[in-house]
């Protein structure tokens, strides 16, 4: 007989640290870009009054260019897929990050509305392609045993971003100028630019299929319909009937779409990842309605402890700097917790207590003990982060390679509602409380019935997670659960 050499597997364990390090790798790379998209979007808001003098116009008036930039991204999401496939996740990445900085220049150098509305609809087409198209690279490489510790990497701009972006935008525009606010895209782009085309491998699908032009059209302007009419929630002065018809609109178009997607030779988006059930579950049923109570919150806070308590700006951004402190705080026990108990429990249990932790917001009062009042905030920022983490991975956990780039498309597209559906759930439960009571403006009353709703929107949620299997990802997490 041939003696085995006793050697033999430590190639083999140096082949799986290597591909560990680069997946690890390339997340890293992919969360520096998504860092940048998501600090400018919590940067902008603090500077917008300094704009609209620098402008000539009055401040309400700069919130076309959220407005711009949000729909151009709704637009051209559904298009960020098929990208991928044609020319190379890679090269999209590459090409998302060059328009994102160059656009952030020409925010910085705008002379008028005017320039700075197309500069940020520029901006939009690469923010557009950046998050889904880099969701495609971390999942292209990483193998599923990484695909927690990269998935976690990924969701930290999204908990680290708002914690900075309105301190950050608030010394720079007393400090500097509001130009400084786009100016800093420029080193972490370049950065990007440089780490994406060092460090990750290009990549293009096989078999390229042609451009779905139909379903590109019915899902962007159902998508921008959707979007922008829930964005117009949050803004009830403006009117109900447009708002009305935008979601009319939206509805209508998204049915047709799904339709035709369905129905088609070469769909643009590939429907049958919701067929397989922790994506389904993790980002379109129980996923999309407890992102609503999560992505309201944010938006209920700073209003909470500055209307309701009476705060000034400072003193509320001490508070609510503790619940973002709170999302970073439980980035180095998530992978350990779902490796050691698995997603479902994980995503019920730990929902139930972030949904918990909502409504025991609408206990509290300016006469609590500010210490209870951080306790409470850091413990909704645990939970929340916890949730994300688990939420994201799960979704990818089941699904098959050919079903990736349409996987991320989607879920990019559902998180995008979620966070406008959020603000405009808690936008429209405080109005509709300060009707019923009749008052001529919010009191701590109306944010106490808005928390106990989201709260109640969430624990929902949590238990619908109940219907996932008690191996559910357990390829990703590491947990084999005991017949």
């Amino acid at each position: 007989m041939t003696a085995i050499p006793e050697n033999k597997a430590i190639p083999e364990n140096e082949a799986l640290a290597e591909t560990a390090t680069a997946a690890r790798r390339v997340a890293l790379i992919v969360a520096v870009a998504f860092f940048m998209q998501l600090l400018d979007s919590t940067i902008i808001s603090t500077s917008l009054p300094q704009m609209g003098a620098s402008f000539g116009v009055p401040a309400v008036a700069m919130s076309i260019g959220i407005t711009v930039y949000m729909l151009t991204m709704a637009v051209f999401v559904p298009l960020s897929g098929w990208l991928a496939d044609r020319f190379g996740a890679r090269n999209i990445f590459l090409v998302a990050i060059a328009l994102f900085t160059l656009a952030s220049i020409a925010c910085g150098i705008s002379q008028n509305l005017t320039q700075f509305v197309a500069a940020r609809a520029v901006q939009g087409l690469g923010s557009a392609l950046m998050t889904p198209v880099g969701r495609i690279l971390v999942l292209r490489n990483a193998p599923k045993s990484e695909l927690l510790n990269a998935t976690a990497l990924i969701t930290w701009p999204a908990l680290f971003a708002p914690v900075i972006g309105p301190v950050l935008g608030g010394f720079i525009t007393t400090y500097l100028s509001w130009h400084w606010n786009f100016f800093i895209n420029i080193p972490l782009g370049a950065a990007g630019l440089a780490l994406v085309a060092r460090f990750i491998p290009g990549d293009r699908d096989s078999e390229t299929k042609p451009l779905d032009w139909p379903g590109f059209l019915l899902t962007s302007v159902g998508l921008a319909c959707l979007l922008y009419g829930l964005e117009r929630i949050a803004h009830p002065e403006d009117g109900a009937l447009p708002t009305v018809a935008l979601l009319a609109a939206g509805i209508l178009i998204g049915w047709l779409a799904m339709r035709h997607l369905v129905r088609a030779k070469n769909p643009l988006l590939d429907l049958t990842a919701f067929k397989v059930q922790t994506f389904a579950i993790s980002t379109l049923s129980g996923g999309t309605i407890f992102r609503v109570a999560i992505n309201a919150t944010p938006f209920l806070l700073p209003l909470l402890f500055q209307v309701g308590f009476g705060l000034r700006p400072v003193d509320a951004g001490m508070l609510i700097l503790a619940y973002f402190l709170g999302n970073l705080g439980m980035k180095t026990v998530t992978t350990p917790t779902l490796r050691r108990f698995g997603f479902r429990p994980v995503l019920v249990i730990n929902g139930v207590i972030a949904s918990l932790s909502i409504m025991a917001c609408a206990a509290i009062s300016p006469q609590t003990p500010q210490a209870l009042v951080v306790a409470l905030m850091l413990i909704a920022g645990l939970t929340r982060s916890m949730q994300f983490t688990a939420l994201n991975t799960l979704a990818f956990a089941d699904v098959a390679a050919p079903q990736r780039s349409s996987a991320a498309t989607l879920s990019s597209m559902l998180q995008q509602m979620a966070l406008l559906f959020g603000v405009a759930v808690a936008a429209a439960l405080l109005n509709l409380s300060q009707i019923a009571r009749g008052g001529p403006a919010l009191d701590l009353v109306d944010f106490r019935f808005a928390f106990l709703a989201i709260g109640a929107v969430g624990l929902m949620a949590s238990f619908r997670f109940l219907v996932l299997p008690p191996a559910a990802g357990a390829e990703v997490s590491g947990h084999l659960p005991r017949n």
